[in-house]
């Protein structure tokens, strides 16, 4: 007796049947999650291929920990040690103020330490082993390129050439780049472009125009310099802009890696399009960029076209402070009710938990742990 053969037509129309069940398995571009819902407050958030979820604690609502691995919806741990999530200050293997975090290509968890707090401790990079949580990089910024009083925070890495390049805002000093050469040791700090100080836009959260103190102690609108920062899937292309900003700017990679100079890396910066007032970005593979809108519970997409959209509102979306990609085409977002917080607020505290980690289907390529 002959084996039984499908018809080919009857073949097509299974494969075809198959592939549209799998298509309408995915989620509609902008569908909603929540992942996470915590009792700290979590700062930037970094996720491996394998789902891994690892986030910082953010140094405006001090936690017991300030890195942790998120382990399902209401628990997380401290990561990669109880040790080194010791008490702020108390010696050089602890984390003290950790804000920008990312996984790179290499399985390795990279955080910027900026040491903010009393006493003011030397910031610092650092990059663990994803899988054993063993140190595999340490730079401890000397004062000319982390200066006393410096805020660094968001990061991209560039682990092909071997580079990490960290947005600080300034604090006490003039926003910059600082760029660290993981292979040399070595970092500098590019400052002094426009590009990089904050435009005269309001960031205004739930009707309410951010406040800090100046000098005098008096409340002025918050006029923050450059934050997000992200560089393209090839390495080749540095974005960046201030989060009271409305430009995205871009800039050529190599001219840090060859050591260009200053005047030279000043006269290659370019816009890259328009963006919402930000706190956190990412580009993914196909050259979209994402980013936390904060004034208006959003994240925004910019499109290789030009055209920048809501990618999901939702009133739950209390200050989105970062991104980062996960598997598939999943974004996922750390909400953090920032505006809240006591720094914003004279000193009280007008939010609460639960803070949460949220995720955003995009239906694009993303980069996990960028």
């Amino acid at each position: 007796m002959k084996p039984y053969a499908i018809p080919s037509f009857c073949l097509v129309v299974v494969l075809s049947t198959a592939a549209n069940l799998a298509i309408a398995a995915r989620p509609a571009v902008g569908t909603l999650e929540v992942v996470a819902e915590l009792d700290i407050n979590p700062g930037n958030v970094s996720v491996t291929p394998e789902g891994r979820i690892f986030a910082t604690v953010h140094q405006f609502r001090r936690g017991p920990v300030q890195l942790i691995e998120i382990l399902d919806r209401t628990t997380y741990q401290p990561w990669p040690s109880a040790d080194w999530n010791g008490v702020f200050g108390s010696g050089p293997n602890v984390f003290n103020s950790l804000l920008g975090i990312q996984v790179d290509g290499q399985n390795r968890l990279w955080v910027i330490d900026n040491g903010l707090g009393e006493p003011e401790q030397t910031p610092k990079l650092m990059a663990f082993d994803v899988d054993s949580g063993s140190v595999v990089f340490r730079y401890d910024f000397p004062s000319n390129t982390g200066p006393k009083g410096s805020f660094l925070q968001d990061i991209a890495v560039d682990e092909d050439h071997g580079f990490v390049y960290i947005a600080d805002v300034g604090g006490a000093h003039e926003p910059a780049i600082v760029v660290v050469d993981i292979g040399k040791n070595t970092s500098r700090r590019f400052s002094g472009h426009p590009s990089l100080s904050p435009e005269n836009v309001d960031l205004e959260v739930e009707d309410k125009v951010i406040t800090i103190a100046d000098a005098e102690g008096q409340q002025k609108p918050a006029r923050i310099g450059i934050n997000p920062i992200t560089i393209s899937a090839d390495k080749e292309m540095l974005f960046y802009g201030a989060m009271n900003g409305t430009n995205w700017y871009r800039v050529p990679a190599r001219l840090f890696r060859e050591g260009a100079d200053d005047a030279s890396i000043a006269a290659a910066v370019m816009k890259a399009g328009p963006k919402p007032v930000s706190d956190g970005a990412s580009t993914d593979a196909e050259g979209n960029h994402y980013f936390t809108n904060v004034g208006r519970n959003a994240i925004d997409v910019l499109k290789p076209g030009g055209t920048l959209h809501h990618l999901v509102q939702d009133d739950r979306v209390i200050w989105p402070d970062a991104l980062s990609f996960g598997p598939e085409s999943w974004l996922y977002i750390a909400v953090n009710q920032l505006n809240r917080a006591p720094a914003f607020n004279d000193g009280r505290e007008m939010g609460g938990p639960p803070f949460m980690i949220m995720r955003v289907w995009t239906g694009t390529r993303g980069i996990p742990g960028r």
